[in-house]
């Protein structure tokens, strides 16, 4: 499937929320409205309706704040497309994540280490 990687405009609020919902993220609805506001959320959607949200970057800078693609849309290189358009206009990404997403991160060259309390941060020099 071909996906079209947008910045996310107010209209797509509600359907970046779900798709963090639905990837059980801890959402702060507030947190992902302004960074909307501040066009530092990235969406993807297939080609033929861009406007249907299929997965989700929230950014706060150079920090990846949450990462999400519908269940039914993953492994099919939707989350590579977000992370590789959120690299584009930035120097360095920092991902804070759990150990069950540390091969994709990995994979897509960040470099990552233990934090305490199981969890991992992962860098990625552009």
């Amino acid at each position: 499937m071909d996906v079209v990687v947008r910045t996310a405009d107010g209209d797509d609020l509600v359907a970046v929320l779900n798709v963090l919902d639905g990837a059980a993220l801890a959402t702060d609805y507030a947190r992902v409205r302004d960074r909307v506001r501040a066009e530092d959320v990235i969406v993807a959607g297939p080609a033929g309706d861009p406007g249907r949200v299929l997965g989700a970057c929230v950014l706060d800078g150079a920090e990846i704040v949450a990462v999400a693609v519908r269940r039914r849309r993953r492994d099919r290189g939707i989350g590579s497309a977000l992370i590789a358009t959120a690299a584009r206009d930035r120097e360095r990404l920092i991902a804070e994540c759990d150990a069950d997403a540390v091969p994709f991160y990995e994979s897509l060259g960040f470099d990552v280490r233990p934090l305490p309390a199981g969890r991992y941060v992962g860098v990625l020099e552009t």
